[in-house]
């Protein structure tokens, strides 16, 4: 092989591994302006996403929800309610690459260390003060107190987690950059989910690992 000949190969292999990188780093771009969800009663082909609906039934309501203005129940032994919302709850959003979660928080309350296989997570905090953090694949974590207005990223498929540690309730928005973020939960998929064994996973985890690491962060607020 001469090295013209070897080099156009190169650069055509360069190519087609960088578009095939792209492929899989994010959701597929979008091939026109909008394309609800189609209803799920109606579908009769699956496909790696969801349907459109006909251009002619689509409306206005179909790129609104109201399914986020109500708190979850926390009335639970880990204190917290993650209320996810993706295209297939939300119609305007499928083929957009987006999906929205509101988090609530009682006093104490922890959503366990879990991980999101397919985004990027930004955590928006609304209402209270929420220690935050995440585990990078060199174990080293990576944590900080939120206040209200404090916005915080969770890298895509790393364990992370959120803890109140307010007087009062907290309420955190996100947004992750797929219409199917997935959630992984570490104690659920390893172990008998009961509350003894949640709380020596996460919680004690969470209060010495990484609270440890960010409580000099406190004397910023």
């Amino acid at each position: 092989m001469n090295s013209p000949s070897f080099a156009c190969y190169f650069v055509f292999l360069s190519v087609i591994f960088c578009f095939c990188t792209k492929i899989s780093l994010a959701d597929s771009d979008n091939l026109q302006d909008t394309c609800p969800t189609s209803p799920l009663a109606k579908q009769t082909i699956f496909i790696n996403g969801f349907p459109c609906k006909n251009p002619n039934d689509i409306s206005a309501p179909d790129f609104k929800t109201t399914q986020l203005t109500q708190p979850g129940d926390t009335d639970n032994f880990s204190g917290s309610a993650v209320t996810i919302v993706t295209a297939a709850e939300f119609p305007g959003l499928n083929t957009l690459g987006l999906s929205i979660a509101r988090t609530d928080l009682r006093v104490d309350g922890l959503v366990r260390l879990h991980s999101h296989p397919r985004a990027t997570e930004m955590f928006f905090v609304s209402k209270g003060l929420v220690l935050v953090g995440f585990i990078d694949t060199s174990n080293q974590p990576f944590g900080t107190f939120l206040k209200e207005g404090d916005v915080f990223v969770f890298p895509r498929g790393l364990l992370h987690f959120c803890l109140n540690l307010g007087y009062g309730s907290a309420t955190g928005l996100s947004v992750y950059n797929s219409q199917n973020p997935g959630a992984v939960t570490m104690s659920d998929a390893m172990f008998e989910p009961t509350p003894d064994v949640i709380k020596k996973l996460t919680k004690g985890f969470v209060t010495g690992h990484l609270r440890n690491a960010t409580l000099s962060g406190i004397s910023s607020f």
